[in-house]
């Protein structure tokens, strides 16, 4: 799943990202918001205009086709259709993966936005989609729009996708930079970073800061090359921007590493309207940030580039367990837990999900063969059907020539998940191999007690393996052998305390999952907007660095996110300076 923005101090209703503590007009140093005297002009847009590929964009929430009631002013049917889609939201830029990031919750608790369920007798309003932006097509027209933000000292937002579980690229009242369509994809066999020598040359892929996964193993498959990548429903998600800055995590990460150990090389438009790039040997300290140090806060990434792998066979095995009694529970779900290290050593990852009442597991090793994957996996098959009395077990296993041939049968018969289009929060924190070895029972009783835990197999082997120094990534990440998480959220048109409550729960859900963590670890992209210290838990020790160079990339602070390096300094909106 994916990414909001943080609470300094938990408030009744609101999240950093969502709300506006105080206006630009109401102190010195604050960013201009749509609306107030401070904001452009009708001739310094068409100035701007005049400089872009692209007119002006006017981002609207999607549902807002569906209005008025009586007489709908776009194609309500098609938005009906589509609303659960990853890529037909991906390209709206009004749309965003979680619908709560459509919405705004105004001071006094009520919440602000544009239904799909028109029955609810609510109106349709902009609620946090900013109302105009670039639509950047070249290098040019983001190095035009960051200028024109920073002469106007506005509050803007970078969208690609809008596959972001922190809200990040929404924010209401603010100019948006929206990247998506930057869709340039190239390979070579022999690709030299900048500035580097022949020895370092790697078959590698560099993708346009809008192409998305989906697109991404599209142009592999083409090539016949492996490259670590998302794996979300329909992968929508970009595989240029947040998904490698912070930290980008995969099912073969046990295998290959995670995004940011596979990334070799960035280009990005900095705060002052350069494009540079940023690799071993130029702005080598910013290619350090950019790995791990979050979305959003070090300017506009314009492509990635990531050394690609060898196409080895695969296999998939999987294992589906209704639970007969909480004991049997409890007792599978602690073999469960105990078995993540090992499963990594041997290179495997996945997905899971666990229950009081079941269990469902995938996992997935390259260059695996089925006899290997007997000696690994089917022991604990064995320990399931003793334990539940083969009753409600069902296992599988299948071997494929390669990874496109696997997500080819994977796409052609999964069913649709209605992942997206819904008001999502999570909670989340890193599985530590020591939680896994030392203190299974615990760690599995702890699962338990949630109504529903998401695990995925995403770290450990070579993961682990790396120099946690190497990248800004949190050194929890190298202490893991997974990611569990936990969601919460609410019907549209909840009421404001409803939501209030549901976020609540978030925050302490947050709490509760401490004890798994190697010293508070998360996966900031799957992550929660209320915790205690985004400092430590997205960045660890290397916090400090990366205020460090934010300093030196970004003196003005023009690319705030929620929870980002240097946030703290602002208010919940990100509108002024504290």
């Amino acid at each position: 799943m994916r990414a909001f923005g943080t609470l300094l101090e938990f408030t009744p209703f609101v999240s950093l990202s969502l709300v506006l503590a105080q206006t630009s007009e109401g102190g010195t140093g604050c960013r201009c918001l749509y609306g107030e005297s401070c904001w452009p002009s009708d001739d310094d847009f068409n100035t701007l205009s005049s400089q872009l590929s692209q007119p002006l964009i006017h981002p609207v929430p999607p549902a807002s086709a569906c209005y008025p009631i009586d007489n709908p002013s776009g194609n309500c049917s098609d938005v009906e259709q589509n609303w659960f889609n990853g890529i037909w939201r991906s390209n709206h830029s009004g749309a965003y993966e979680n619908v709560n990031f459509e919405t705004y919750t105004n001071k006094n608790g009520s919440i602000s936005g544009c239904y799909l369920n028109t029955t609810l007798g609510l109106p349709c309003e902009q609620g946090s989609v900013p109302p105009i932006g670039v639509d950047a097509r070249t290098i040019e027209d983001v190095q035009a729009a960051v200028r024109f933000v920073d002469q106007h000292n506005l509050r803007f937002v970078v969208k690609n996708t809008g596959h972001d579980y922190l809200g990040r690229s929404a924010g209401r009242g603010a100019f948006m930079i929206w990247t998506h369509n930057l869709k340039n994809i190239s390979y070579d066999a022999n690709f030299i970073p900048e500035g580097g020598s022949g020895d370092e040359a790697v078959p590698a892929f560099t993708f346009g800061s809008g192409v998305q996964w989906n697109e991404a193993y599209v142009a592999a498959r083409d090539q016949q090359r492996f490259i670590v990548g998302g794996l979300s429903a329909g992968m929508s998600n970009g595989a240029a921007g947040g998904w490698v800055m912070g930290g980008g995590h995969s099912a073969f990460s046990a295998k290959y590493g995670l995004g940011v150990d596979n990334v070799v090389q960035f280009t990005i438009v900095q705060s002052n309207g350069d494009h540079v790039v940023a690799n071993a040997h130029n702005n080598a300290d910013l290619f350090w940030a950019l790995r791990g140090g979050g979305a959003g806060s070090w300017g506009v990434v314009t492509s990635a580039t990531y050394r690609t792998h060898d196409l080895v066979p695969l296999t998939m095995s999987g294992i589906n367990v209704t639970f007969p009694n909480p004991q049997v529970a409890q007792t599978v779900g602690t073999k469960f837990v105990s078995l993540h290290p090992q499963l990594s050593d041997a290179g495997w990852g996945g997905y899971s999900s666990i229950t009081k009442s079941s269990l469902f597991a995938v996992f997935v090793a390259p260059n695996v063969t089925l006899a290997e994957h007997n000696a690994t996996i089917m022991p604990f098959y064995d320990f399931v059907r003793n334990a539940t009395g083969d009753s409600g077990a069902t296992v599988f296993s299948d071997a494929y020539d390669n990874f496109h041939t696997w997500l080819a049968e994977l796409e052609s018969q999964a069913p649709p998940i209605d992942q997206l289009g819904g008001n999502v929060e999570l909670a989340s924190r890193l599985l530590s191999r020591e939680a896994a070895e030392e203190r299974a029972e615990e760690t599995a009783s702890l699962f338990l007690s949630f109504e529903f835990i998401a695990i995925n197999f995403v770290a450990g082997g070579a993961v682990a393996r790396a120099d946690p120094e190497s990248v800004a990534l949190n050194p929890g990440w190298r202490k893991a052998v997974a990611h569990a998480y936990t969601a919460d959220g609410w019907d549209s048109g909840a009421s404001g305390e409803v939501v209030r409550q549901v976020r609540q729960r978030i925050a302490e859900a947050v709490k509760r999952l401490e004890p798994i963590s190697p010293n508070s670890a998360t996966y900031m992209n799957e992550a929660s907007l209320y915790e205690p210290d985004f400092r430590k838990s997205f960045f660890g020790s290397h916090y400090d660095k990366l205020r460090m160079i934010k300093q030196k990339y970004d003196p003005k602070s023009l690319f705030l996110v929620a929870e980002g390096v240097g946030s703290e300094d602002w208010d919940g909106s990100l509108t002024c300076p504290m």
